[in-house]
């Protein structure tokens, strides 16, 4: 039996249903707490939803924020944990609208899978496009498509056909590697835990079973360590530490991503900008020292060398990845500004701040056909490719093999905004 964590996320157009259909899931899976339950069947009688059938409003269930249930939208990413007899999950419900498109790249960030939710009377719009350009670009594993109000077209199979045909060609299109199609119905939960007796022609899963059974993610790179800050004894050693041992005591701080590290392990560190390597010496953990770490873990390494090391530089078992001042990638615009040409920004790289450049735009996304057109500026929601030249080296690897090694941010040096979130592809993570 499988108990690992799934990380999930939603997206999709506005009005699809994807608060309704997270209620749905937290509540046939049992994942409601009594009290939560009460509470949302009070506020549902109160909003008058389902009249005198006493049927509760599913979408309160994460819509928490005063202006997201007046306007019946979800506006911020709401994260929810809930568990089943086979695996716990984390699910983030992201927003739908047009203007919250950087806040699906958050929640979609750390998924392993993501399901996208399409009205089956409308079909794939064009938010829906940009949700699976988004989703693409963040190399989410597992795409899960519920085409939900199946209930409103009478459970049409050739409607839903049609709309599974285009979005297979979509994802495909996309390079999108596994994408599984559902029929559903949120709101009276066919197809969410239990199985609909409405889509006898359907013999795929159910939502719920499908989630239970994903392999989540696995990265293929080695344990790399994007230190966070150095440890020195300051103002004297708490009792009961050894006194002669910590006295000259330096250690490196930060969260290991993907792979694991022992003691013994020889490491490859990017400390200022130039290669040197060592051995790792002692791991130490909130709970004590270990001889192995794994990838998720906050630890603090010691090395055998005297090693210059500092905040952003970076930690690698085996050989260090390549070490770059310019390179190209994937962007998602987050800010309403235009993204220029020769734009002076500040590049966020693990834990590293260097000031950089926008070298060149090469082309921007057309979510209405996925083309690819030439462009000299990007703007608030633009999914686009660009050069940056970076004044500091840095140790990059494909985002494929390392979430961590392969993921940037660009930020204002004004007001210190967010402008774009970025993705090193394996082709252009070379020196």
């Amino acid at each position: 039996m499988t108990t690992t964590l799934l990380r999930i996320a939603t997206a999709g157009s506005v009005d699809d249903g994807k608060s309704t259909l997270v209620g749905r899931l937290l509540h046939d899976a049992k994942a409601i707490l009594a009290d939560s339950l009460d509470d949302l069947a009070r506020t549902s009688a109160e909003r008058g939803f389902g009249g005198a059938t006493g049927a509760l409003d599913l979408a309160l269930v994460t819509d928490g924020l005063r202006a997201e249930r007046e306007q019946g939208i979800t506006i911020d990413v709401a994260y929810r944990y809930f568990s089943t007899a086979q695996r716990s999950f984390i699910l983030a419900d992201c927003p739908g609208h047009v203007q919250y498109t950087r806040n699906t790249v958050t929640g979609a960030s750390t998924a392993d899978a993501a399901i996208v939710l399409v009205d089956a009377r409308h079909g794939v719009l064009e938010q829906t496009r940009r949700h699976l350009g988004v989703l693409a670009l963040l190399r989410v594993p597992q795409l899960i498509v519920a085409v939900n109000k199946m209930d409103l077209i009478q459970w049409d199979e050739a409607r839903f056909t049609a709309i599974e045909t285009e979005i297979l060609a979509l994802a495909a299109q996309l390079g999108v590697q596994s994408a599984t199609i559902i029929p559903v119905s949120a709101l009276h939960g066919d197809n969410v835990v239990d199985r609909s007796a409405a889509s006898d022609w359907y013999a795929g899963p159910t939502l719920l079973g499908l989630l239970e059974e994903l392999a989540p993610a696995q990265a293929s790179g080695a344990a790399r360590l994007d230190v966070q800050y150095v440890i020195r004894p300051q103002g004297g050693l708490a009792p009961g530490l050894d006194e002669e041992y910590y006295r000259d005591y330096r250690g490196y701080a930060g969260t290991l991503a993907d792979g694991s590290l022992s003691v013994g392990d020889e490491v490859s560190i990017l400390s200022n900008g130039y290669p040197a390597s060592s051995r790792v010496k002692a791991i130490g953990t909130p709970a004590g020292l270990v001889q192995t770490a794994t990838a998720g873990e906050a630890i603090v390494l010691e090395f055998e060398d005297e090693v210059d090391i500092a905040r952003g530089d970076t930690v690698v078992f085996g050989a260090l990845p390549p070490v770059v001042r310019e390179f190209e990638a994937e962007v998602c615009i987050l800010a309403p500004i235009k993204l220029a040409e020769g734009q002076r920004v500040l590049l966020k790289h693990g834990t590293k701040v260097a000031t950089a450049k926008v070298a060149q735009i090469n082309h921007v996304l057309d979510v209405a056909d996925y083309s690819r057109q030439e462009a000299s500026t990007l703007g608030l929601n633009d999914l686009g490719r660009l050069t940056v030249r970076s004044s500091a080296a840095i140790s990059v690897n494909p985002y494929r093999d390392s979430r961590a090694g392969g993921s940037f941010l660009l930020i204002d040096p004004a007001s210190g905004r967010t402008l774009a979130a970025g993705i090193i592809g394996a082709e252009h993570a070379a020196a």
